[in-house]
């Protein structure tokens, strides 16, 4: 490493910012959205929505992982210096200020607006008779045979719930049909029950009105207890921790992850909500039961479960504009695929440029009679999409098709499952990658007879082969016959399916191997340029900046003078702005419509520009615990379109850009006397 002269020690924990209070951060960014009156009204309830979605995962994964250390004393800290204690203590308090606002949106802003354009969630109080008479009975018909009301006694102890379960807690007056005096019952509320129910238009004054089914619950719960009295009822949830655990030495990873799914639904509890007309004596036992402390309970005044509030409802002029995805003019001229990739690379800018070259990559390889083998890795794809059926049906037509599925996506593992099965029924080979690794990176390989040799093609992309995030997602996409590249991406097949060293590639950087070491030596390539008076610069746009020794470099490239720009969606642990130390380094955060999604990394190189996109954040786990790709922007006119669409659009960004300052707090950008520029406006205007 070049060494620059710094009597500052870059190890300071004040230069760092934890990284869960950084998602947390982030999580408050999308919450924002929720305000933001320039997104369409149902455009903002969503992103109140997403908030709690987003909330969730956060309770289940990094606050459970985080009790998990307190309780196993497993204390470790990250570079920040925070102690799990710490990190809890002041996760407690942005949470409940957090929650408490979110309610406030719903019901002070979000709720009035939505009532005004006549979408209604009635309360009990608002039914008029004939709204009643439905509800009664809807809740005989659809709501009370599947209800399953549990007295607690000692024969009857309280129920094992499922983890983010509607439930209710029933206080009772007097005795059951056996005598026994009961003061207490839970009912659960069945998930195969909408939470929202749309009244007929026949009983309402128009519009989209709508009953909550807690509300429905509520109203006519004492017919659930006969002869007994329901003196209050009260909706609560518990959240439990969701990550899994699988021995690496299983011998069959599929059947290992089966039955951990089963106990993902059953961790321990992390977090109570309650509604806030909850008496204490109540909230006091749930939190005995669920072995929880105080700084675990959210009271809230509204729905427990928020995440399924959401209702597909038809009123357009309420969302975004609909846009039609482009098609790249180069495979608009062919219908072969195959012909367009053989004139050049063709770049695919995702939601902005349609995903279906890719599909249609593969179904033209699926029919096509000189194609002998398909490879692709999937990470999140789902069983019922386009591109899984292709695949099947590939291998059905005597095809070589080779799937790489990562079981291990976190809350898609059972997807993956069904995936993995659909395929291997099909005909296809199965292989689930690397014990120890997952597979993050986004390939696909085909091989094609083409006279006396065999061609092969590939796409290669920053996200997942999922077409619906493919819609709301920001991605890149390349789809190539370079034959270097090709023969790289053959060669980490090779390495994902069978045994041997690690292989040499041209092209590709990939990681556990050649990635890190060469981003490190990237990096120190331009303090190098920079001390020699050359062009330097390091922009990089990716979702989460947590890797210690990437950060270390990009401290001291700050120190030699280097400008670095960090666009990154949620997480980052280093602090910039800071004299001194990170005083080159400008770190944004782009929240919008869009969920961005792009890992574009981009090194001046002395005035001769160096542009990957890949398919990993410069995370630990992307860096050393995954198996990734980083692969070059060969083609000039390529590598310029990203530097413009992909970097330049959102260092401009003044309109959706939150900006990090040194103090570990986000302040929103704002245009002032400057023209509104927002990146995923204007990349819309210009690429759709």
């Amino acid at each position: 490493m070049t060494a620059v002269a710094s009597a500052v020690d870059l190890n300071d924990p004040a230069f760092y910012i934890n990284r869960e209070l950084s998602i947390l951060d982030f999580n408050l960014r999308v919450l924002e959205q929720a305000t933001d009156t320039r997104h369409p009204l149902l455009e903002r309830l969503t992103f109140l929505l997403i908030f709690s979605r987003n909330l969730d995962e956060f309770f289940e994964i990094r606050v459970a992982g985080l009790l998990q250390q307190v309780a196993l004393g497993r204390i470790s800290t990250g570079p920040d210096g925070l102690l799990p204690q710490e990190v809890l203590k002041q996760i407690a308090d942005t949470c409940h200020a957090a929650v408490d606002r979110q309610y406030r949106i719903l019901n002070e802003d979000l709720l009035p607006a939505l009532a005004a354009e006549n979408i209604r969630f009635l309360r009990r109080e608002e039914w008029d008779d004939k709204q009643s008479a439905w509800v009664r009975k809807y809740f005989k018909e659809q709501v009370m045979p599947v209800l399953t009301p549990i007295g607690l006694d000692p024969a009857h102890p309280f129920p094992r719930l499922v983890n983010k379960s509607l439930n209710f807690i029933v206080s009772l007056d007097g005795k059951d049909a056996f005598g026994r005096q009961m003061s207490l019952a839970v009912v659960p509320a069945p998930r195969s029950l909408p939470r929202v129910v749309r009244l007929p238009d026949e009983i309402t004054d128009g519009g989209d009105q709508h009953v909550m089914l807690s509300s429905i619950i509520h109203e006519h719960v004492s017919e659930l207890f006969p002869g007994m009295t329901a003196n209050g009822c009260f909706q609560f949830r518990v959240t439990r921790n969701a990550d899994l655990t699988v021995d690496e030495d299983v011998e069959d990873l599929a059947s290992a992850l089966k039955g951990e799914l089963l106990s993902r639904r059953y961790g321990a509890a992390v977090r109570l909500e309650v509604a806030d007309n909850c008496p204490r004596h109540i909230i006091d036992y749930l939190l005995r039961r669920f072995g929880l402390g105080s700084d675990a309970l959210y009271q809230v005044s509204g729905p427990v479960n928020l995440a399924r509030l959401l209702s597909d409802f038809d009123r357009p002029r309420l969302r975004f504009v609909p846009f039609r995805p482009r098609i790249p003019e180069v495979l608009q001229k062919t219908e072969s695929i195959f012909e367009a990739m053989q004139q050049g690379d063709i770049l695919l800018h995702h939601p902005f440029e349609s995903f279906a070259p890719v599909v249609d990559l593969l179904r033209q390889a699926a029919r096509d009679p000189h194609v002998l083998a398909i490879k692709q890795t999937l990470y999140r794809s789902g069983a019922d999409s386009e591109i899984v059926n292709i695949l099947a049906e590939a291998a059905r037509n005597g095809k070589e098709v080779t799937a790489v599925i990562e079981l291990r996506a976190r809350f898609d593992e059972e997807s993956n499952i069904e995936v993995a099965n659909k395929l291997q029924q099909a005909g296809a080979i199965v292989v689930y990658g690397i014990v120890g690794y997952k597979t993050h990176a986004k390939m696909i390989l085909v091989v094609r007879r083409e006279g006396r040799r065999l061609a092969r093609y590939v796409h290669l992309g920053t996200g997942n082969y999922h077409a619906g995030n493919a819609r709301i997602y920001t991605d890149y996409g390349l789809l190539t016959a370079n034959s270097e590249v090709c023969e790289d991406v053959h060669k980490i097949f090779q390495e994902l399916t069978g045994m041997g060293r690690v292989v040499r590639l041209k092209q590709l950087l990939h990681a556990p191997f050649t990635l890190h070491p060469q981003l490190l030596q990237m990096i120190d390539q331009e303090i190098q340029n920079q001390q020699a008076g050359l062009p330097s610069r390091i922009i990089v746009k990716v979702n989460a900046l947590t890797e210690r020794q990437v950060m270390l470099a990009l401290l001291r490239a700050s120190q030699a003078g280097v400008r670095i720009d960090l666009i990154l969606r949620s997480v980052c642990c280093l602090r910039p702005g800071i004299p001194g130390v990170s005083e080159n380094i400008r770190v944004r955060s782009i929240v919008g419509r869009f969920l961005e999604h792009t890992r574009v990394f981009y090194f001046e190189n002395g005035g001769d520009p160096k542009v990957f996109c890949s398919s990993a954040d410069w995370m630990d786990r992307n860096l050393f615990q995954r198996v990734e790709t980083c692969f070059p922007i060969n083609d000039p006119a390529l590598r310029r379109r990203i530097i413009d669409d992909g970097l330049k659009v959102y260092l401009a960004d003044n309109s959706q850009a939150w900006l990090l300052q040194s103090d570990g707090s986000w302040q929103r950008a704002e245009p002032g006397r400057s023209e509104p520029k927002a990146a995923q406006h204007v990349l819309l205007e210009r690429l759709t």
